[in-house]
């Protein structure tokens, strides 16, 4: 980490450059790596492909539980969730009983680099796909300066500069307001990333999408390929305009699937109820959000909060063995490993195997949204995501030195470099 940079702004304990050109960075949410290697294999996106060789490529981790709402803050603070606090789509409250989302602002326990950007007078754009993010990843900013523009695809009919920074940001863009299940509710995000380079000229940008493609479609499959040549396109045009940017992901993604097509859990409040007794214990799957149509809340992620009295490490003992986990340990040891919040997990922590989830109990899941083939992540198997500089970095670190959420300290750094011909 070179911390001798220029600096404009220290956020968390981490200094960023003062960028001489719009720093981007994009979140390609799900984006397992193989997805940009088949579109680019077949001659799909060329921006990328030039990208990757004349700037810099390379495979960063993210945070785990590889989920959404984790992975975006911490991109977002440039810090794991044990400074952030948001280890969760999905948070239990044991004092209170209460399983909660984890997108209110309070419970976001650290500023975000564009709160720190703003503060210092620089303009910050973000745009996300899902409402559900919007919130966070706006907390700290004020619309009413005119140099903060925060919104979501799904929302964006119903925005105001009172809380937006912008009036109906649907109708400015010319584009109706997308699905919530779809390709084009993250080409909102892209073809509004295009339009606020050109007109609002942000010092800070953040895109990040939706996953709704990758857990639907293979890399191989023609539509994932279609999603991410359309992606390339406006990748092309932002890069054309002198940004410097980052691509990477919050997450990867994986089959999760049988032979015959249906999904590849364990159930594990099912186990616990046979070992402990029935609800003595509860398992919580951090993947939930309001939108699990299309992963039925299953992900290779969980945490458990089990009776007192319980033997820890023999219940540890028996899950370990199961050949579908290949993680079991307990709260002290999951914070140390996964930089967590002590508070906000259970007792124990999950991990299942590339090809596995974890559930609660059978009869908890609705799958019948489920379409096609389980595909979904949480686990060590999605945690390599792409991570692509337009800019030739060569100091740049690999994975796992290399984080998802280093990609505003990349992104400034590389802003703050002589503006690219």
């Amino acid at each position: 980490m070179n911390d001798m940079t220029p600096v404009s702004v220290t956020v968390n304990g981490r200094h960023y450059a003062d960028p001489k050109v719009c720093a981007i960075a994009i979140c390609l949410d799900g984006c397992e790596p193989a997805y940009l290697d088949a579109a680019i294999a077949d001659g799909l996106m060329p921006t990328l492909e030039r990208i990757r060789k004349t700037g810099t490529d390379r495979l960063a981790h993210s945070v785990i539980p590889s989920f959404t709402n984790p992975n975006n803050m911490s991109i977002a603070t440039g810090r794991p969730p044990s400074v952030h606090g948001i280890c969760g789509n999905y948070l239990y409250d044991p004092d209170t009983g209460e399983e909660v989302m984890m997108n209110d602002p309070k419970f976001l326990r650290a500023p975000t680099i564009f709160s720190g950007y703003f503060d210092t007078c620089k303009k910050v754009a973000i745009v996300t796909a899902k409402d559900k993010l919007r919130a966070l990843l706006g907390h700290g900013l004020k619309f009413d300066e005119g140099r903060a523009i925060c919104f979501s695809s799904e929302r964006s009919d119903t925005t105001t500069k009172a809380a937006n920074g912008i009036d109906n940001a649907s109708a400015w863009l010319g584009l109706p307001v997308p699905e919530v299940y779809s390709a084009e509710l993250s080409e909102f995000v892209f073809a509004a990333g295009v339009k606020l380079l050109k007109e609002f000229q942000p010092d800070v940008m953040y895109l990040t999408t939706t996953d709704y493609v990758q857990h639907k479609y293979a890399p191989e499959d023609a539509e994932a390929k279609a999603f991410y040549a359309m992606f390339d396109k406006y990748l092309t045009e932002l890069d054309a305009m002198g940004a410097a940017i980052v691509v990477t992901a919050d997450h990867g993604m994986k089959p999760k699937h049988l032979a015959d097509g249906s999904p590849a859990v364990i159930y594990v409040q099912d186990l616990l109820d046979e070992w402990l007794g029935k609800d003595a214990a509860r398992v919580i799957l951090p993947i939930t959000d309001p939108y699990v149509v299309h992963h039925g809340a299953l992900g290779s992620f969980a945490t458990a909060y089990l009776p007192n009295g319980t033997d820890v490490a023999n219940i540890l003992k028996r899950l370990a063995a199961l050949p579908e986990i290949i993680v079991a340990i307990d709260k002290a040891e999951a914070c140390k490993r996964y930089e967590l919040p002590a508070d906000r997990i259970g007792d124990i922590v999950l991990v299942s195997g590339e090809n596995m989830t974890i559930g609660t109990s059978a009869h908890r899941h609705d799958l019948a949204a489920l379409n096609e083939p389980l595909r979904s992540h949480g686990g060590l198997t999605e945690q390599d995501v792409p991570f692509i500089v337009n800019r030739a970095m060569p100091k740049l670190p690999n994975a796992p030195e290399l984080r998802n959420f280093d990609a505003f300290f990349y992104a400034a750094q590389a802003a703050a470099m002589t503006v690219k011909a």
